[in-house]
């Protein structure tokens, strides 16, 4: 039987004053809550509907795991644990053990489940799948057949998906389209720009 594909949507617990602080300096930290909160929830609900996957909360802190905020009650938590972003990523994904497994974060508006399915698509011919974010970082990374280390990585910088592709070595890696995050101020003026002119 063909092991479950797992989505495992990586998260903070929102905590004021503990999320979005980057954004938060040019909206203040009540805003920047809850719109990570909001976008959080947004995706959540997204993909947990979808059967082609299950999906699973990476939360941090450990002392988030119970917070009433974060939305689906009934999907499996666990605990992101220590270490800096690659430790955690890495952690997460050995979790999965042989199952096909991708991560994403919760800040990235255009992800849909069409997105997932199509990593998914991808992985099952290549070593590993990465979404590339218009910043240099990345939005998903998944692996297959490999151990996940991201060590050497400069994260939070335009450096980090070359970094870890880098670390990679000759691996087949396969790229979907390139989105954008929500990170700092000016991205979020362009997303609200954009939602506005949905709405019209």
């Amino acid at each position: 039987m063909r092991a479950r594909r797992t989505v495992i949507v990586f998260l903070k617990a929102p905590r004021l004053g503990q999320v979005k602080t980057r954004l938060a300096r040019a909206i203040g930290a009540v805003e920047a809550t809850r719109f990570h909160r909001a976008m959080a929830a947004s995706l959540i609900r997204r993909l947990a509907r979808d059967r082609r996957w299950r999906t699973v909360l990476c939360v941090a802190p450990r002392s988030g795991l119970r917070h009433r905020d974060i939305p689906g009650m009934g999907l499996q938590r666990v605990a992101q644990g220590q270490g800096n972003l690659g430790r955690r990523m890495a952690r997460a994904l050995r979790r999965c053990g042989i199952r096909p497994a991708v991560l994403v974060g919760t800040d990235i508006p255009g992800l849909t489940p069409a997105v997932i399915a199509r990593a998914f698509h991808l992985l099952a011919g290549h070593d590993g799948v990465f979404g590339p974010a218009a910043d240099g970082g990345f939005w998903l990374v998944g692996l297959r057949g490999r151990e996940p280390r991201f060590a050497g990585v400069r994260w939070s910088t335009r450096h980090a998906l070359a970094d870890t592709l880098a670390g990679l070595g000759a691996a087949r890696i396969a790229l979907l389209d390139k989105l954008e995050d929500i990170d700092t101020p000016a991205d979020y003026r362009r997303w609200r720009s954009r939602s506005r002119q949905h709405a019209l």
